[in-house]
């Protein structure tokens, strides 16, 4: 095999951390590589899990950093516990409820030249900043497609020759002033971070297949918060919104409706929440405490049919604002011919049947892929997002050890061209 075509080693010594900051949960991960994705083999292998519940958040805005940090703090504590290994930097996710979507596209003359990598980079980079508010920070700029001179829809235009090359850009950006706040909490916890993903996009790179992500796919993140709606489509993340409805308004339904306090309503929708409607459901009872009373105290009975009906009207919303994104075309038409279900709301029983019902679309619930290990949870819909993280961490890392070799190879070449010409 030619010096020049070795692939990458395979980094065994390498620790991945990844930090997912919900609404209702902190998550810390940490993974080893033990391949490359060259292999057919899972080339991460999820080592420890930390969970805390979330504190200092008020609708996916930070409004206590202290409380925050302990969260933070005791979630990584529990991963390096768990993994027998300590941890200097993590990756973020961050929340969808913080995210916008932005659409650019970019042209740079050519002159007849050939494509290379630094006209690919203008191209990223020219009048960008510009075009994204002053109080954005921008998290991933993805090239949708390239075209030269008419000829559309170009993957990789590298050593084409035209007069004009431009692209469609997707711009994912956040409130500056959020990611500061993020980014002094994490520093209070003696972590630095390593980088950024929007929990959409990691989500995606957790569950979707890559001919889903070819073909054009709607990913529905259904979270405690927020529901996120990203699509992909030729292999690329091409759009994301959210809807600010997530499981903890379900709980909040049945806290109210029921009359019980928010612990008992998160029990029953565990323990007996369904979207399957049945006959008997109105014969069938569930025993409920109410409010102010002890746990063990049960006062009453209601028909398990209420609690359904609790919960349908509740999901019948978040799919009737998602209808309402596809008709003003905030969610792309071809790519919600499939649809993927994931997040802790997706365990709901019979979501996906309910799902296929209202939407008349081919649709499959979404576990994370790609890991592997002992831990049970790493193939948990709710796990979606941290797996995504840890997976595009690495991908950064093979990115990062590329270049490196890329640059290595180009002074190996020219130090041989000056040989040459030096004794020749």
């Amino acid at each position: 095999m030619s010096l020049f075509n070795k692939r990458l080693p395979t980094p065994k010594s390498e620790l991945f951390a990844a930090l997912d900051v919900g609404t209702s949960k902190v998550c810390c991960a940490i993974a080893r590589a033990v391949g490359n994705k060259y292999q057919d083999q899972a080339p991460l292998k999820v080592s420890g899990i930390g969970y805390q519940l979330s504190k200092g958040l008020r609708g996916g805005n930070i409004i206590d950093l202290d409380a925050l940090e302990d969260s933070i703090l005791n979630a990584v504590h529990a991963a390096e516990q768990s993994a027998g290994q300590n941890i200097n930097s993590v990756y973020i996710a961050v929340p969808g409820r913080w995210a916008q979507s932005h659409r650019l596209k970019v042209e740079l003359q050519l002159s007849n030249y050939p494509v290379d990598e630094s006209h690919l980079k203008r191209l990223l980079t020219l009048n960008r900043d510009a075009s994204i508010a002053a109080d954005q920070h921008i998290l991933h700029v993805l090239p949708i497609s390239y075209a030269i001179d008419d000829v559309q829809g170009i993957r990789d235009p590298r050593g084409m020759i035209g007069q004009r090359l431009s692209v469609t850009l997707h711009v994912v950006s956040a409130p500056i002033g959020m990611i500061r706040n993020l980014t002094s909490c994490i520093g209070r916890c003696h972590l630095d971070i390593a980088g950024f993903i929007v929990s959409p996009y990691a989500s995606g790179l957790a569950t979707l297949v890559d001919d889903e992500m070819e073909l054009g796919v709607t990913l529905i993140d259904m979270g405690a918060g927020q529901t996120t709606i990203s699509t992909f489509y030729e292999g690329n993340l091409t759009s994301l919104t959210t809807i600010p409805i997530g499981g903890a308004n379900i709980t909040n339904d049945i806290a109210r409706g029921l009359a019980t306090p928010l612990a008992q309503a998160e029990r029953l929708k565990t323990l007996y929440g369904t979207l399957i409607q049945s006959s008997t459901d109105d014969r069938e009872n569930i025993m409920v405490s109410q409010m102010g009373e002890s746990i063990q105290n049960y006062s009453h009975q209601i028909p398990k049919g209420m609690l359904v009906h609790i919960i349908r009207s509740r999901v019948e919303e978040i799919f009737e604002w998602i209808a309402k994104k596809v008709q003003t075309h905030e969610i792309d038409p071809v790519a919600f011919q499939r649809i993927v279900l994931t997040g802790g709301v997706s365990q709901l029983q019979g979501i996906r049947e309910m799902a296929t019902q209202y939407f008349s679309k081919q649709v499959r619930l979404g576990t994370p892929n790609g890991l592997s290990g002992t831990i049970d949870l790493i193939k948990d819909p709710s796990f979606a997002t941290c797996s995504g993280v840890l997976q595009y961490a690495f991908e950064d890392f093979e990115s990062q050890q590329a270049s490196a070799l890329s640059i290595n190879q180009s002074s190996m070449l020219k130090k041989l061209n000056s040989w040459i010409k030096q004794n020749f």
